[in-house]
């Protein structure tokens, strides 16, 4: 396998998530480790229940690094599972339960997961094929014939600590990156990838008895940049089974929470609630988003009406170049995504690999302490990711394109597969979209590529309107035209009810663009 080398200093003086756990459940049993709805469970309970996990694994044959993959909603025991998979030397597998059918059947077998553990909400993904699969099946939260019981399996496992001996090299999670279409690939992150971000856990104050509600599945790793650090505090981390908005306020508010890690589209949600400013939020101390862009206007209300910090952290979950915005420290540069986090170098290249010069727009490639160990399976596809500088050194290719400030901010301007050439010219659709955006008819936008026969592809916008606009999809182009500039202008405009998204907020730009692109251009 490709073997990459993230810059770290002294990989000898981090310390594994595995033994920190358990020095954790020694130092405080009694205190709370995770929060489900009514259900909750203390430090010293949780620890003996990854006890029983593992053994339960090691029963059933998984050995060191092998792949076990979980298809549940946010959970006490999707919790205690991922954990408890690495506390026998294995690698958790969490799977998108966004992921069709097709999909999670690729997932399985590229993984060639030893055992997969269902909840029944996501049972149907699975019932057509998994029987075929050589792997062994256990319900989390039903009864079936052909899959041992979650319970039983752990009551008859013992409690001792296995203390398999982990090594930094050891696989930690694999999170397949194609969770809706396409063919799945795998990253893999190892122990030391995960040990680097507990660097986070002092300066964010997750070790000062926080309390991090978590409302993005556990199969996502901005759920895990979270939820780890939280863990490795010693702290609580309070679990979200499903986002409502509203329902976010409340457990705010009734629990005191003190850390929030959430996406976009959240954040807008619940600065829409109607009654918001009526929650006693005073107790919020961090709030952090990434995954998606965080507009600017998004974020000047986020510091005008919710009280703490507002991070916004940009980075791939591939790992590389990691930035980092405070926004309530640098209100004048609400459009970026900050500077770069310590221990990490970003560098901006063209088509042709060379770099740009400073102000101008580049494909982002990053380096820094938390890098994947590369896709699994595929040094073919790592080897394509990879950039290297003139020393020689690795940078992963991110596809995004961003430019940097004279004071060394980073603004995106767009995915390199979703920028629009139309005859000749680069077009990005970040800008056009937010020229939509600022319409205040205007609640959600994305701009795409359609097929042109006059310029090869051409600018279509796709909007949502907010409830009780009349105005027209003409109307809305012609306003956004007067602000653009003419190689920018927008073809048409198409109002929708909804935009698809992913379940972290990202617009799945690939399924709008299916319908154009099947059919012939116009």
């Amino acid at each position: 396998m490709l073997t990459i080398s993230p810059p770290i200093s002294d990989p000898s003086s981090m310390v594994t998530i595995v033994d920190r756990l358990r020095t954790n459940a020694a130092a405080h049993p009694d205190a709370t480790a995770l929060v489900c709805g009514e259900q909750h469970i203390t430090w010293g309970a949780f620890d003996l229940r990854l006890n029983r996990v593992a053994n339960a694994l090691l029963d059933m044959g998984v050995g060191k690094g092998d792949n076990v993959a979980i298809l549940s909603a946010n959970s006490i025991a999707y919790a205690e599972l991922f954990m408890g998979i690495v506390r026998a030397g294995g690698c958790a597998t969490p799977l998108s339960s966004m992921a069709s059918p097709d999909a999670l059947r690729k997932m399985l077998e590229d993984s060639g997961a030893r055992a997969v553990f269902v909840a029944e909400q996501y049972l149907h993904l699975l019932a057509d094929f998994i029987a075929e699969l050589p792997m062994v099946r256990v319900a989390i939260d039903f009864e079936h014939a052909d899959f041992a019981d979650y319970e039983a399996t752990l009551a008859s496992a013992a409690t001792t600590d296995p203390l398999i001996p982990i090594a930094m090299s050891d696989a930690f999670n694999l999170i397949y990156s194609s969770g809706t279409t396409g063919t799945p690939k795998g990253i893999l992150h190892n122990h030391q990838m995960r040990a680097a971000q507990m660097d986070r856990v002092t300066p964010n104050g997750y070790d000062d008895n926080a309390r991090t509600l978590i409302s993005t599945p556990l199969y996502s790793n901005t759920t895990i940049v979270a939820f780890l650090p939280t863990l490795f505090g010693g702290s609580t981390v309070y679990l979200m089974p499903k986002f409502d908005a509203r329902e976010y306020l409340q457990i705010v508010e009734q629990e005191a929470i003190t850390h929030t890690m959430l996406v976009p589209v959240q954040y807008k949600r619940i600065m829409d609630v109607p009654d918001f400013d009526s929650f006693d939020l005073s107790s919020m101390r961090v709030k952090f988003s990434t995954s998606a862009p965080l507009r600017a206007a998004l974020k000047a209300d986020v510091l005008a009406r919710f009280p703490g910090k507002l991070v916004e952290y940009y980075g791939l979950t591939e790992g590389g170049g990691v930035t980092v915005l405070v926004a309530d420290e640098n209100p004048s540069k609400l459009h970026t995504v900050g500077k770069l986090a310590p221990g990490n170098d970003i560098r901006l290249i063209d088509a042709a690999g060379h770099e740009v010069p400073l102000g101008e727009v580049g494909e982002i490639c990053g380096r820094g302490p938390t890098m994947m160990a590369g896709y699994y399976g595929r040094d073919d596809l790592t080897s394509d990711y990879i950039w290297r500088n003139q020393a020689g050194e690795v940078y992963f290719r991110s596809g995004d394109m961003g430019s940097f400030d004279a004071d060394g901010f980073l603004t995106l301007s767009d995915r390199k597969k979703d920028m629009i050439i139309s005859g000749g010219l680069n077009i990005y659709a970040n800008d056009l979209e937010l020229v939509l955006l600022a319409d205040a008819d205007v609640t959600d936008a994305a701009v795409i590529g359609v097929p042109s026969d006059a310029w090869g592809e051409t600018p279509l916008g796709l909007v949502v309107l907010r409830e009780g606009a009349t105005r027209s999809a003409e109307d809305i182009r012609d306003r956004a035209n007067a602000t653009l500039g003419k190689s920018q202008r927008l073809s048409a405009v198409e109002i929708r009810e909804t935009l698809p998204r992913s379940t972290i907020g990202k617009i799945l730009k690939k399924e709008l663009r299916i319908p154009y692109w099947e059919k012939e251009p116009t």
